[in-house]
């Protein structure tokens, strides 16, 4: 019995760390994406903002945002910051007391956490593109990680007050994704649209990004993590009804990617009269988050229903906030905040335990605490060390001003 027990510790482990490495596979996806729907003078810098935030996530999740997501009592607001101030190393006391439990390591559950956060912060990155200082986005990038994340995955991971009103959230539909673009929605209002977005007469005109094909890779590689990010969240694979669990998880979060690109590149062809490829990429994002929620309850054709309704969501979307000058070069807010919402809410169609009441007071609680915590950081910075570069700086390229480099310099260099 011994043997059998310690087999399927090691392997619910194994899972759970190859599940995490397939989320942080995601943050090539985000890096990919992003360089693709930019303009090629600013390619270096958001390279730069996607695998640097990957660190700053790795180090404050390590140092302080671990402890406080999981430190707190039952039904309570706040962790317990009181013991972690007054701790040497209170990560590391959490988890050298977790390897006991029956399933996997406390460690595993780490790694995997940790790779969340930073699918959080690169949420954050794509919609602030192009006209923000690198270092004033890594410096929220400190706070968001470290404290303003793990507090709201607290309510809901860590057994908080979410947790007790019944919030249903399988994988993070709001805690990951929302609570992102909430952060990137804040920054973006109090950042300003880039020069040129928005004409005097209410004209929007288009910025087109300088490599789809990168972006269309950086597509498929968050579509191949999201395995991990949803499956993995099953947390254990070693018996017949979890692992048949995970199939069903990994069924259903495909066919919601499926339904979501089809959608909305339906949606695109009957706006504009073409084929849109950011839309349709945008679209199978959009199934994702939208199926995050609960990738576990639904059917495949359900699921694909609920990917699509994403697909349509995330293209009225992205043109609503043209329409009101919220600037995003990538969607990422209609992507992870819009469609972040209808996945919360999606999980009432398919999961008789969840209730509307508590998956309101989740969306409610996680983007007002998320916007407003933000939008008084980004106020900060912006007071005390500014965050968005000249308009000079800007007309030339951030890669230039902010990293001294430039991505493509056989096509770009102004010598």
């Amino acid at each position: 019995m011994e043997d059998i027990v310690q087999i399927k510790y090691a392997l619910d482990t194994f899972y759970f760390l190859i599940c995490g490495a397939l989320v942080m596979w995601m943050a090539a996806g985000f890096a990919m994406l992003e360089a693709g729907l930019v303009r090629a003078k600013n390619t270096t810098e958001i390279l730069t903002k996607n695998i640097t935030l990957y660190a700053v996530a790795s180090v404050m999740y390590l140092l302080v945002g671990y402890y406080i997501m999981y430190s707190g009592d039952e039904g309570g607001i706040m962790p317990n910051l009181g013991l972690l101030i007054g701790s040497e190393n209170a990560v590391e006391d959490v988890l050298a007391g977790g390897d006991d439990a029956p399933y996997y390591s406390a460690r595993a559950d780490f790694f995997f956490q940790v790779v969340f956060v930073a699918t959080a912060m690169s949420i954050v990155s794509g919609a602030v593109a192009e006209r923000m200082k690198l270092f004033a986005f890594l410096t929220f990038a400190v706070i968001m990680t470290g404290f303003i994340y793990p507090i709201q995955g607290y309510w809901s991971w860590g057994g908080g007050f979410l947790s007790e009103a019944g919030f249903s959230d399988f994988a993070g539909s709001g805690i990951v994704h929302l609570a992102g673009a909430s952060a990137a929605l804040a920054g973006v209002i109090i950042l300003g649209p880039r020069k040129g977005k928005y004409g005097s007469n209410g004209q929007i005109n288009a910025i087109p990004g300088a490599n789809l094909p990168l972006a269309t890779l950086g597509t498929f590689i968050l579509w191949l993590g999201w395995f991990g990010f949803n499956g993995g969240s099953q947390l254990i694979v070693s018996n017949i009804e979890d692992a048949n669990a995970v199939a069903q998880v990994f069924v259903n979060t495909n066919a919601s990617a499926a339904g979501g690109l089809i959608a909305a590149l339906v949606v695109a062809r009957i706006l504009f009269g073409k084929a849109d490829l950011t839309m349709a990429l945008n679209g199978a994002l959009a199934g994702l988050v939208a199926i995050t929620a609960d990738p576990l309850s639904p059917g495949g054709f359900q699921a694909t229903l609920i990917g699509a309704v994403g697909g349509v969501l995330v293209v009225f979307s992205i043109l609503g906030f043209d329409k009101i000058k919220i600037d995003d070069p990538v969607g990422a807010i209609s992507v992870h905040g819009v469609v972040g919402i209808w996945g919360v809410l999606a999980v009432l169609l398919t999961n008789s335990d969840a209730t509307i009441g508590g998956q309101l007071l989740g969306i409610v609680s996680i983007f007002l605490w998320v916007f407003i915590t933000s939008l008084i950081l980004w106020t900060i910075l912006k007071a005390v060390m500014g965050i968005r570069v000249t308009e000079e700086e800007e007309y030339g390229g951030v890669d230039l001003s902010e990293c001294g480099m430039e991505a493509y310099p056989e096509f770009t260099s102004s010598k």
